[in-house]
C-alpha cells in the first residue's frame, strides 16, 4: 500500500535520487542486502503469525463444543511465544548487521569528506566559511547515523508487514481488507503533502546547522581577540542569531513530523473500529468465526504499528536526505587541483628558478585578484613581494606553491610547469612557511615530521641542528617530545615559527616562500629566528611576502604589486628613487617608524603594507 517511493516523494531534485546516489556512494550499506531482506521477511512473517495463532487458540481451543481444549490453547501459546522469541532474535540480528554496515559507511564518508576538503583549492575553500566544511564532515554525516541504523530497518520490515497484513485480511475476508484499505487510503496524499514540505524544512535546517558551526568555530578560534576587545556581547548576539535560526527551522521540521506521527495512530484506531463494527454486524454473513474476527482485529491493529512509525521513520529519512544532499554536494564539487596523469620528472636539486607568464587568477566570484603578471627569478635570488593589503601579493605566493592553479597563464619552477609535477616532487621543490606557523596538537617531533613523508626522529633532530636550534630545543620541558597544545598554544608566536622553519628545513626545498615569518615575533626568540632563517635561506631561492619594508630592503630585488598587477621590479634603492608605488609605501613606512614609542625596535613597527 505504502512504499518508500510514495512517502519520500520527489521534491526538487528528488529525494529518491539522493538516496540512490547516497547508497551508491556507500556500498557497505548494500553489502549483504539479500540477507538483510531475508531477515526482514522473517521478522515480518513472525509478526503476522501471532494473530493467526490467536485465531487458532480461540476457534480450536476456547470456543469449541464441550468446553475449552486447554491443550490446543497451550500449543498455540507456546508456538506464539516461540515465534515472538525468534522474531526478537531476527530483529536483533538485522539491527546489528545494519549498525555494523552503517558505521563502516559513515567512517568511509568521513574519510572521503575530509579528503575532498583537502583536495579543494584555496579558491574553492574561500567560497564558504570553514565551519560549514566542518559541518559537512561531522554533523551532516551524523545525521545519517540513525537512518542507517534504524530507518533502513524500518523500511525493510514495515512494508512487508503492511503488505502481509492486507494479504492475511483478504484471506479471512476481502470485505474487511477493502474496508481497511479505504480507511488508510487518505493517508497517502496527506503524507506526500506533509513530506514534501518537511524535506524542504530539513534542507533549510541542515543549512542553518552549517551556519551555526561556522559561527561557533570562528568564535572559538578568535576567543582571545573577543576577550581583548571586549566584544563578547557583539559575538554573543551573532551566535544567538545563528542558534535562533537553527532552532526555528528545526521547529518547523518538527511540526511536520508531529503531524505525520499522529496519522498512524489515528487511522489505525479508525481501522480497528471499522473491523469490529463489520464483524459484529456482518460477521455471520461473511462467514467469520469469533477467532477469525479477533485475528482481523489484531491484524488491523498491527497496521497501526508500522504506519504509526512512519512519523519517526520519515523524520530520520528526511534528515538523512538533507544531510546526504549536503555531503554529496561537497563530494561532487569539481577538483580544480588535479594531479597530472603523466607527471614530469623532478628538476635537479638546488636553488630553483621561477618563470611566470601572463598570470591571471580569480576566486569563485570571477573578480581578478591577479592579472598580467610576468616575472623571472634567477636561482638563489632573494626576492621580496610588497604591496598594500589586497594587492595580490599573498595570492601570488600561494600560487607559487600550487595552493591553487592560475585562471590563465603559467608558472614554471626550475624550468618545469608547476602543475605538471607530482605532489611528491612539488613538495620536495617548493615550500611555504606561513605567517601564523600553524601547529597540530601533538609533539614538536610529529609537527616537524609533517615536512617530509617517512621522516625519522633522527631526521627531525638533524633539521633543528642545521638551523642552530639545539639550545632552544634543550630548554623546552620535554625537548623534542614537548606537546605544543591546540594550534601550538603552549608555545610563543616566535617558538611556533621556529618549529615551522624546522619543518621546512626537513623538506629541503629549492624554493622557499616566507609569509613574513618574523612579523609579530616576541623579542626573546627574534634572534634565534633571524639566525635560523638565515641558515634556512642558504643555497635556496627565497621569496618573502614583506609586510615590513625592512625585509624588502635586504632583498636582492623587490616585486611591487598594486591592485592585482606587478607594477614595479627592482632593488630597494632604485625603487625608492623611482617615485612610484614603492616610493609612496616606503615613505609611509618611514613615517610610521618615526612615531613609534621610545624603546621600540624597527621590527616592532608595522607599516602600511601589512
Amino acid at each position: 500500500m505504502i512504499g518508500m517511493g510514495d512517502v519520500v516523494g520527489d521534491d526538487g531534485k528528488g529525494a529518491l535520487r539522493v538516496l540512490r546516489r547516497g547508497l551508491a556512494t556507500s556500498p557497505s550499506l548494500r553489502d549483504g542486502l539479500k540477507t538483510t531482506v531475508a531477515l526482514g521477511l522473517f521478522v515480518a512473517a513472525a509478526r503476522l503469525v501471532v494473530p493467526l495463532l490467536i485465531q487458532r487458540a480461540m476457534d480450536d481451543g476456547i470456543l469449541v463444543d464441550g468446553g475449552p481444549e486447554l491443550g490446543a490453547v497451550w500449543r498455540a501459546a507456546f508456538a506464539a511465544a516461540a515465534v515472538v522469541l525468534l522474531a526478537m532474535a531476527g530483529s536483533w540480528w538485522t539491527q546489528r548487521r545494519l549498525v555494523d554496515r552503517a558505521e563502516i559507511a559513515l567512517a568511509g564518508l568521513r574519510r572521503d569528506g575530509f579528503a575532498k576538503v583537502h583536495e579543494l583549492s584555496m579558491a574553492a575553500q574561500s567560497a564558504r566559511p570553514k565551519g560549514v566544511l566542518v559541518a559537512r564532515v561531522t554533523s551532516d554525516i551524523e545525521a545519517l547515523a540513525r537512518f542507517a541504523q534504524w530507518g533502513m530497518f524500518s523500511w525493510t520490515v514495515n512494508p512487508i508487514v503492511i503488505v502481509g497484513t492486507f494479504v492475511a485480511l483478504a484471506w479471512y475476508s476481502w470485505v474487511i481488507a477493502v474496508a481497511v484499505a479505504l480507511v488508510f487510503a487518505p493517508i497517502v496524499p496527506v503524507l506526500r503533502f506533509l513530506q514534501s514540505r518537511q524535506l524542504r524544512a530539513y534542507d533549510r535546517f541542515r543549512t542553518r546547522v552549517g551556519e551555526m558551526f561556522a559561527a561557533f568555530s570562528e568564535t572559538v578560534a578568535g576567543a582571545e581577540v573577543v576577550r581583548a576587545d571586549g566584544s563578547e556581547s557583539v559575538v554573543a548576539e551573532r551566535l544567538e542569531s545563528t542558534i535562533e535560526r537553527r532552532y526555528q527551522t528545526r521547529l518547523e521540521a518538527n511540526r511536520y513530523m508531529a503531524g505525520i506521527a499522529v496519522l498512524g495512530d489515528l487511522f489505525g484506531a479508525i481501522a480497528t473500529v471499522v473491523v469490529i463494527v463489520i464483524g459484529v454486524f456482518f460477521g455471520e454473513d461473511l462467514g467469520l468465526t469469533s477467532g477469525e474476527l479477533l485475528a482481523c482485529v489484531f491484524l488491523a491493529n498491527l497496521l497501526a504499528g508500522p504506519i504509526g512509525e512512519l512519523g519517526e521513520t520519515l523524520d530520520q529519512t528526511q534528515t538523512a536526505v538533507a544531510g546526504w544532499r549536503k555531503i554529496l554536494e561537497l563530494l561532487d564539487e569539481p577538483i580544480d587541483l588535479t594531479e597530472p596523469d603523466d607527471a614530469v620528472g623532478a628538476p635537479p636539486a638546488g636553488p630553483a628558478s621561477i618563470r611566470v607568464r601572463d598570470l591571471r587568477f580569480a576566486y569563485v566570484d570571477d573578480v581578478d585578484v591577479l592579472r598580467g603578471v610576468e616575472v623571472d627569478v634567477a636561482p638563489g635570488e632573494n626576492i621580496a613581494v610588497v604591496g598594500e593589503t589586497g594587492s595580490g601579493k599573498t595570492t601570488f605566493a600561494r600560487l607559487l606553491v600550487r595552493l591553487a592553479d592560475p585562471t590563465e597563464g603559467s608558472i614554471e619552477v626550475s624550468g618545469v610547469e608547476l602543475a605538471g609535477l607530482s605532489s611528491t616532487d612539488r613538495l620536495g621543490l617548493v615550500r611555504l612557511v606561513p605567517q601564523d606557523g600553524f601547529l597540530f596538537d601533538t609533539t614538536i617531533e610529529r609537527n616537524v615530521a609533517h615536512g617530509r613523508r617517512g621522516a625519522t626522529r633522527a631526521d627531525v633532530v638533524d633539521a633543528f641542528d642545521r638551523l642552530g636550534l639545539n639550545e632552544w630545543l634543550e630548554r623546552l620541558p620535554e625537548g623534542i617530545d614537548t606537546h605544543v597544545g591546540d594550534r601550538g598554544g603552549a608555545l610563543s608566536v616566535g617558538e611556533r615559527q621556529l618549529v615551522a622553519l624546522a619543518r621546512a628545513s626537513l623538506a629541503d626545498p629549492g624554493l622557499l616562500i616566507l609569509d613574513e615569518a618574523t612579523s609579530a615575533v616576541d623579542p626573546e626568540t627574534d634572534q634565534a629566528l633571524t639566525s635560523a632563517l638565515r641558515r634556512l635561506a642558504e643555497g635556496r631561492t627565497l621569496v618573502s611576502i614583506a609586510h615590513r619594508l625592512a625585509t624588502a630592503e635586504a632583498a636582492d630585488r623587490i616585486l611591487v604589486f598594486d591592485e592585482g598587477r606587478l607594477v614595479e621590479v627592482g632593488p630597494h634603492a632604485e625603487l625608492v628613487a623611482a617615485g612610484g608605488v614603492y616610493t609612496r609605501l616606503h615613505a609611509a613606512w618611514i613615517g610610521g617608524t618615526r612615531v613609534v614609542a621610545d624603546g621600540a625596535t624597527e621590527s616592532e613597527a608595522s607599516g602600511p603594507t601589512g
